[in-house]
């Protein structure tokens, strides 16, 4: 049944379906009761069967009509058919039990769908509906759809965020549970420059909040980045409800399954009403047993065995910060064992550190460092800013600056001029092209840095070598214990793809124990390499930030984005998000992966084989139409609360 059709009869509201299957309960157990109390005349009891019959066939027939109308046999039919069948020999009682226990396990059903999309959903109800718009020195509240780009809200302390934007004024500790699944509040202080055009994407995190999450206790001023409909919780619960029509493996063999064994049941049961042509029983008989076959032989457990445990795992996922987009990347993942990472940023931290600043040729070392912070300071590259942050911390400088003239020399570094002499600061290329010697001592140590996987760069002054450079995007303070932890839950290749010098990779490699580490990759080499890994594998996941890994991701089995927050093109690209930049959770949700896995596999045996075992006795005759109504419905309840548990879900 559609969602239109759906909605127009729910007359007491979302509860209808389990309000109707609970009156039909109600007037099964008093024409039972009537039924005992044999003065009363039969009239009053059928009347109660009936009514019974109305509110439990109720949804089911409106679904069954509109399958029929496209031209599908389901198991809505089949229910149908089979209480028809009850009444038309006298079962009134049995009939009205299986339509009281198949209305009850579509309700059950639709609570445990409605329960996990409600989890997910519950962000939306999260983000406040007004926001406090600052125009010159007043505050004016407005309707969180009417901000604009630009604008600048005032958030209240311990109150929520009303858009995802940067702050530029105050500092505070923000909850930010609903949107990463962190349960420990992230300190976030104001931007230092807002005037500049601004990019939500490009700004550092600590900087950068989002609607939806809760402030601290202290006032903070947000310069608004993102409308209401393009915020992280809007496009958070728009990719959820595309989750629904993204059928996982499972699921859409279920369904072929169900096509094909649906008109095989008709047609057994409609031979088996003329067994009495064959054996000597009366038409009843053969009737009775047929009707009794066609109850056992629904497969309404096995129709929900899958959604429901699908929908459970993604809405646990979600609680933890997790984004599974459809059951097809639920149920990958806990196949996998082989795992591809991108190394900047998922494996490493991705912030350049100062590792080492080394004098050579008799150069005074706190000169050295001088130079270095004038020069780099002067520079708008990444890696000169780090350099000159991690000297500012170290040393004590006064403000007069040096340097001058800084020129960037592209693909080798930077040139400028240190009191009034010509320095360069790069690789190997920039200064033999200044032929500036370079001795063997400092060939050494450049290669003793090279091996411990650092980015080494010279330092050429008045055409001597006086200094070297080394830097290292240190790896993430989880990574090692986090791959420590996929190995023991069975992960057996962890393979780092990285653009980097591969004797960088190997060094990170061998500090946190991956397997395997390849080097000097372009992105069209990343993708060639997940091609062999598939080949080798069979399935491979890729873990990145889903911009410039993305088409190596694309093409794995599952892809993974990290640190997912606030950025489309990771939430858009990715079958899994990591709302938060934390590598740690990948153990729970490939754990949590397979626990689906092992409920839908549960929920398909006990169904199936419920209605094999119900089928042969009912064939062989061993049981009545109440017992297979019983055994049968009861199945079909117990496979959606199994599925419930993974709601519960917690990593071992």
């Amino acid at each position: 049944m559609s969602e239109n059709h759906k909605h127009t009869l729910l007359i007491f509201g979302k509860r209808t379906e389990l309000y109707f299957s609970i009156l039909c309960g109600v007037f099964l157990a008093t024409g039972f009761l009537l039924d005992k109390l044999s003065q009363l005349s039969d009239t009053l009891i059928v009347v109660s069967y009936i009514i019974s019959y109305g509110f439990g066939a109720y949804f089911i027939s409106i679904e069954a009509y509109h399958k029929l109308r496209r031209g599908l046999f389901e198991i809505d039919f089949l229910m149908i058919a089979a209480a028809l069948g009850a009444a038309y020999i006298g079962s009134w009682a049995e009939g009205s039990l299986l339509l009281f226990l198949f209305s009850l396990g579509h309700a059950l059903e639709h609570y445990a769908m409605n329960r996990a999309e409600k989890s997910i959903k519950a962000l939306g109800n999260l983000s406040p509906k007004t926001a406090f718009l600052k125009q010159g020195n007043t505050l004016k509240e407005i309707p969180i759809e009417n901000l604009k780009i630009n604008d600048i809200i005032v958030v209240k302390p311990n109150s929520k965020i009303a858009a995802d934007g940067v702050i530029i004024n105050g500092t505070s500790s923000i909850n930010q549970a609903p949107i990463t699944g962190e349960s420990i509040p992230v300190d976030k202080s104001a931007i230092q420059d807002h005037k500049q055009p601004l990019d939500f994407n490009a700004i550092d995190k600590s900087h950068i909040v989002f609607s939806g999450t809760i402030n601290g206790d202290n006032k903070l001023e947000v310069h608004v980045l993102k409308l209401t409909k393009d915020s992280t919780v809007s496009r958070l619960i728009n990719l959820v409800n595309e989750v629904e029509t993204q059928k996982s493996p499972t699921q859409r063999r279920t369904k072929k399954f169900e096509k094909i064994y649906v008109p095989i049941v008709i047609i057994l049961v409609t031979i088996l009403c003329f067994a009495f042509l064959v054996i000597n029983e009366s038409f009843q008989t053969s009737l009775y047993r047929a009707i009794t076959v066609l109850v056992a032989a629904s497969p309404c457990a096995l129709a929900i065995s899958t959604p429901s445990a699908v929908l459970s795992g993604i809405a646990r996922a979600a609680q933890r910060g997790v984004l599974i987009k459809g059951g097809k990347a639920l149920e990958d993942l806990g196949t996998i064992t082989t795992i591809a990472f991108d190394k900047t940023g998922t494996l490493t931290e991705g912030q350049p550190k100062l590792k080492q600043l080394i004098a050579f040729n008799n150069f005074n070392l706190k000169e050295l460092y001088k130079l270095v912070y004038d020069v780099e300071r002067l520079s708008n590259h990444p890696l000169a800013r780090a350099i000159a942050n991690a000297i500012k911390n170290q040393e004590q400088f006064d403000d007069e600056n040096n340097a001058a003239n800084v020129q960037a020399i592209q693909g080798k570094g930077i040139q400028a001029s240190y009191k009034n002499e010509p320095v360069y600061i790069g690789n190997l290329k920039l200064i033999t092209d200044q032929d500036i010697p370079i001795s063997k001592t400092i060939e050494n140590q450049i290669n003793k840095n090279l091996e411990a996987g650092e980015t080494v760069m010279l330092v050429g002054y008045k055409n001597q070598i006086i200094g070297l450079i080394s830097v290292m995007d240190v790896p993430r303070k989880s990574a090692s214990q986090t791959l420590q932890r996929l190995k023991e839950i069975g992960i057996k290749r962890l393979i780092m793809l990285t653009g980097d010098h591969k004797r960088v990779g190997q060094a990170i490699a061998q500090q946190i124990g991956l397997t395997e580490a390849r080097g000097n990759l372009l992105p069209e080499d990343k993708v060639e390499a997940i091609r062999e890994l598939i080949a080798r594998n069979g399935k491979v996941a890729m873990v990145g930030d889903g911009v410039n890994d993305a088409p190596a991701m694309a093409l794995s089995t599952v892809s993974i984005a990290m640190g997912a927050a606030g950025s489309d093109v990771a939430l858009e690209t990715a079958d899994v998000a990591l709302m938060s930049d934390k590598l740690e959770m990948l153990p729970f949700v490939i754990g949590l992966s397979r626990k689906s896995k092992r409920i839908i596999n549960q929920n398909i045996f006990i169904s199936l084989g419920v209605v094999a075992i119900l089928v042969t006795v009912t064939i062989l005759g061993l049981t009545n139409i109440g017992l297979a109504v019983l055994f049968h419905e009861g199945s079909t309840i117990v496979v959606v609360i199994n599925a419930l548990r993974l709601l519960s879900y917690k990593e071992n």
